[in-house]
């Protein structure tokens, strides 16, 4: 028996076709990136997750495991955005990405993906409207499969605190005591940049946010 979530998406999927211009100007795909599994749960670049898993958190939301991820549906002023956590392992982040932006006919305008930022210091954080993947793997993906790097990054800094050939196993370490005390309120502030992009727009956003 399909669960209440269930029922209410394959609603909403179902009324697509009936949806106007502006309702699907009201509609928005968030996804934060990273790799499914225990042993990846409070790695680095699992970050995308875990600014998700703050705002369901926050506003109790449930997830629920839908085709190539783990989606909660939130409404916010007036907007549905639907949260997004890959299950395809952060290689293939476009995967996922790609299918929901089109079976929920969201525009690419209204897409934000998180993502970790080995460039930025610890807990810095950036909104761009477009950018290089900057040999993040997840975004490399994401540009292959969506044919173009013009789509909103919401970049949450890691630093880069690892010596020569040694990235990888910084990404995939897990937080240090310093970044942990400080997390709660870093992701609070990721938590409103997401709010923030869904009701104010880009623009505002970025002059509120970015820096910060």
């Amino acid at each position: 028996m399909l669960s209440i979530f269930r029922r209410l998406f394959s609603k909403q999927s179902q009324s697509n076709t009936e949806e106007t211009p502006e309702d699907l100007m009201k509609k928005f795909l968030v996804v934060g990136l990273g790799n499914i599994g225990p042993k990846y749960h409070n790695t680095r670049h699992n970050i995308g997750f875990k600014v998700l898993d703050a705002l369901a958190k926050e506003e109790s939301l449930s997830f629920e495991t839908e085709k190539l991820g783990d989606i909660s549906i939130y409404k916010f002023k007036g907007r549905t955005v639907l949260l997004l956590k890959p299950n395809t392992y952060m290689n293939l982040s476009g995967k996922a990405v790609r299918y929901w932006l089109t079976k929920e006919k969201v525009s690419l305008e209204n897409l934000l993906v998180i993502t970790d930022d080995i460039n930025l210091s610890f807990g810095t954080i950036r909104l761009k409207a477009k950018g290089s993947a900057g040999g993040h793997n997840g975004l490399k993906d994401i540009e292959a499969q969506l044919n173009t790097s013009k789509y909103n990054r919401f970049r949450f800094g890691v630093g880069a605190e690892f010596s020569k050939g040694r990235q990888v196993d910084y990404v995939l370490g897990e937080w240090g005591s310093e970044e942990e005390a400080a997390m709660p309120e870093r992701l609070d502030k990721g938590v409103a940049l997401i709010k923030s992009f869904v009701s104010a727009g880009l623009t505002n956003t970025m002059n509120t946010f970015n820096g910060k």
